[in-house]
């Protein structure tokens, strides 16, 4: 009796043991499909801005989720959207292989497709367009910031995810492809046809401005990609050998990218002062300074739109808080979430909404935007068309510069 009694001791205290390990019986039982789903769930529940997951309990959902029938991968990707879906916020999401390579490529390379940035609007639900990319087949088309997209090649956008519906845009280059646009304030939307096309990303166009006294650098920033601090570096200090004595910093429909590459930007054009406040699901407050070599200190006007978001709406504000640069043009989109981007062990990513961020005058922009110092009404032009005679932010911005170019220094 006594030796059954220290068995069962035994056996007790290795089961608490192996509990205290953080092992049980049934996690050495899931399938692949359930531990990449539970791989998510625990990225989410480390690292996700808001800690009430949308007033829920996180646990309880991850138990729910685990109980599907995750029989092969498709499934698990599908259960893996669908939690995610319950935090009802569009920026953390899963992007499967194919949609993971291809946000890696728009960072680094090129990519082939009708060249459109979307975003899914937090307050509609509704797809909508960012910005077209510059000598795109969609800028071709006039499509606009802010039109909604209703459907792709016949396809619902209501029925699909951000990256389902980049996917279905995305193709050979001479392919096409049939959208249907509803443009902002219209009442009938339209179906536009496009034919698919390899986009170059780079992302920096620099000319010197002549015809004007003093001569003024013109450099458009299209997006903050791996390679854009360098080209825009590489911009200034060739258009200031060129002669330039005061600058235009173009990042109208210029939709981000990169913090780290809006941050190194910033740096460019502030000697000292705060570039941005991150600010994490404890309330925790980060902060990125300039370091004390800016690349020039002449007068700067910046120029912004609707399509001006996230990254590009952090350098906007360090410009505008520092009072470092003049903001010309319309308010801008409104984003002031940051993600970070995880790679699964299959090859797909989770991107999860990290942190929120704030201007160096701690101004929370998100669904707000930044309200330039000159607010300049602008008709879509298309992209041959900007810096002429059409293009009245970019005139404001010379005429701000040329006359009263000691005020915009002093600034």
């Amino acid at each position: 009796m006594k030796q059954k009694s220290l068995w069962v001791g035994l056996l007790v205290g290795f089961w608490f043991c192996l509990t205290w390990l953080g092992w049980t019986p049934t996690a050495a039982a899931f399938s692949e499909e359930q531990k990449l789903l539970l791989q998510s769930w625990r990225l989410v529940n480390q690292s996700y801005l808001d800690d009430t997951f949308n007033h829920q309990n996180w646990w309880q959902i991850r138990e729910q989720f685990l109980r599907k029938n995750l029989n092969d991968r498709a499934a698990a990707y599908t259960a893996i959207e669908q939690m995610l879906a319950t935090l009802d916020e569009p920026f953390t999401r899963l992007l499967r292989p194919d949609q993971y390579h291809n946000l890696q490529i728009s960072t680094t390379g090129e990519l082939s497709g009708v060249g459109l940035q979307i975003n899914i609007n937090p307050d509609t639900g509704f797809l909508e367009i960012v910005a077209p990319l510059p000598g795109s087949p969609a800028e071709a088309a006039r499509l606009k910031t802010r039109d909604r997209i209703l459907s792709i090649d016949g396809i619902d956008t209501t029925r699909l995810t951000l990256d389902e519906a980049a996917a279905r845009m995305r193709g050979p280059a001479g392919t096409k492809v049939s959208l249907t646009v509803l443009s902002n304030g219209a009442e009938t939307s339209q179906t536009v046809e496009l034919t698919r096309q390899r986009i170059a990303l780079s992302p920096v166009i620099a000319t010197l401005d002549r015809s004007t006294d003093p001569p003024v650098g013109y450099v458009r920033l299209n997006q903050f990609s791996a390679n854009a601090a360098k080209e825009v570096a590489d911009a200034v200090t060739d258009l200031k050998q060129q002669g330039a004595k005061a600058y235009i910093l173009d990042l109208r429909n210029n939709p981000g990218g990169l913090l780290q590459a809006g941050i190194e930007i910033a740096r460019m054009w502030i000697d000292e002062g705060t570039i941005v406040y991150t600010v994490n699901r404890q309330g925790i407050s980060d902060s990125f300074s300039a370091l004390g070599n800016a690349l020039t200190d002449a007068p700067l006007a910046v120029l912004v739109n609707q399509g001006t978001a996230s990254a590009s709406e952090i350098l906007a504000g360090a410009l505008q808080d520092n009072h470092r640069a003049i903001l010309i043009g319309e308010k801008t989109f409104g984003k002031g979430l940051i993600q970070s981007l995880f790679e699964l062990p299959d090859g797909a990513g989770l991107a999860v909404t990290v942190a929120k961020y704030e201007t160096p005058a701690h101004h929370d922009i998100h669904k707000v935007g930044i309200v330039p110092d000159r607010p300049i009404a602008q008709e879509p032009i298309a992209y041959a068309e900007i810096g002429t005679e059409v293009d009245h932010q970019y005139k404001a911005a010379i005429e701000f510069l040329t006359r009263d170019t000691i005020l915009a220094k002093a600034s």
